[in-house]
């Protein structure tokens, strides 16, 4: 009996196994020339944007920038990075690390792990060190989402320059978020466990206790906010008919507490603040009296505005009184204080 011939066994074809490496070597190649096409417009870009700062009278500098981060992000590295608007407000760092996916350029993550210095137009240099200093961007077609967030601050001013509020804290964000269907946006600031200096009026009003900040408010007219510096960027706002509707303000010094829960703010055509707050005052007499001492309002006027707001107390419960700013002037109640806060 004979048993039919089998057909020889063919012979693998290469061409099944050279495919998918040449399909990889081409998404491989294909990657690494977007990247570097989205690097050099990013950089590109950037430049083209640091050029119009310093057309507008900023200052923007650094000793070196590395790019890297292949192939999904761009990562930014500057050394001795210094910025200076026109005002004389600066902010530098012996290294700062920015971050952003290949897939959304315009939001950026950013972190200065050997700390900071902002330089303030009158006050001088203030050193800043923490577990983490940190901030975001993220860019919108309207006004754009920007925070910021420090843990376990310390602040130090430089040799000569003024005394800075506090020294610590263990908590610092600050928060900008838009609301473009509105034309708003809310502004969100906080510092929890802050420790005053002893020499300043937070230290004359805490003593070695605990100082707490809180601001949240909501302003219209966000896409006017623009311009080569704040003051510019606040009078082009103010113009249009900006508004700032207060959510909430709370300021606790040791035993000392002012707060507001609503009010409506702007800025008048001489940068001082305008609008009204209701505001609660817990243990007023006491921060009002180190307000006076420290020369901030003169001394007789610190005193009546003590009385007044401890008549209004009663049982040691908060005492309650309008705080306005009208004509260039702060006053509360009927106390006149001094001049309004300036803006700018």
């Amino acid at each position: 009996m004979s048993l039919p011939d089998t057909a020889a066994a063919r012979k693998p074809r290469r061409l099944g196994l050279i495919i998918p490496f040449a399909i990889a070597l081409v998404l491989v190649a294909a990657l690494s020339a977007g990247w570097f096409w989205l690097r050099g417009q990013a950089v590109r870009e950037m430049d083209a944007r640091i050029e119009a700062m310093r057309s507008a009278g900023w200052e923007v500098a650094w000793k070196e920038r590395k790019v890297a981060g292949f192939p999904f992000r761009l990562n930014l590295t500057f050394t001795e990075a210094r910025v200076r608007d026109p005002s004389g407000w600066a902010l530098s760092t012996p290294r700062l690390e920015a971050q952003s996916p290949i897939y959304a350029l315009g939001d950026w993550i950013a972190a200065a792990p050997d700390g900071l210095a902002f330089t303030r137009p009158i006050g001088g240099p203030v050193e800043v060190r923490g577990r983490l200093i940190r901030a975001s961007y993220e860019a919108a077609d309207g006004p754009s989402s920007v925070s910021f967030e420090g843990r376990d601050l310390t602040f130090a001013p430089a040799p000569g320059a003024q005394a800075f509020a506090l020294t610590a804290a263990e908590v610092v964000e600050l928060h900008l978020r838009p609301m473009p269907e509105d034309d708003q946006g809310v502004v969100r600031f906080r510092v929890d466990q802050g420790k005053a200096g002893p020499a300043g009026l937070f230290g004359r009003i805490a003593g070695d206790k605990p100082v707490g900040m809180i601001f949240e408010a909501v302003f219209d007219k966000a896409a006017n906010f623009s311009g080569r510096d704040w003051g510019s960027a606040v009078r082009a706002w103010t113009d249009a008919g900006g508004r700032l509707s207060v959510r909430q303000v709370g300021i606790t010094a040791g035993e000392a507490q002012v707060g507001a829960q609503n009010g409506t703010l702007t800025v008048g055509t001489d940068g001082r603040l305008r609008g009204e707050l209701d505001a609660s005052l817990q243990r007023a007499p006491q921060a009002l009296e180190a307000l006076g001492a420290a020369g901030i309002i003169p001394q007789e006027t610190a005193k009546v505005a003590a009385a007044v707001i401890q008549a209004r107390a009663a049982d040691g419960e908060a005492a309650r009184a309008t705080l306005a700013f009208q004509a260039g002037r702060a006053t509360l109640g009927p106390v006149a204080l001094g001049p309004a806060p300036r803006v700018y």
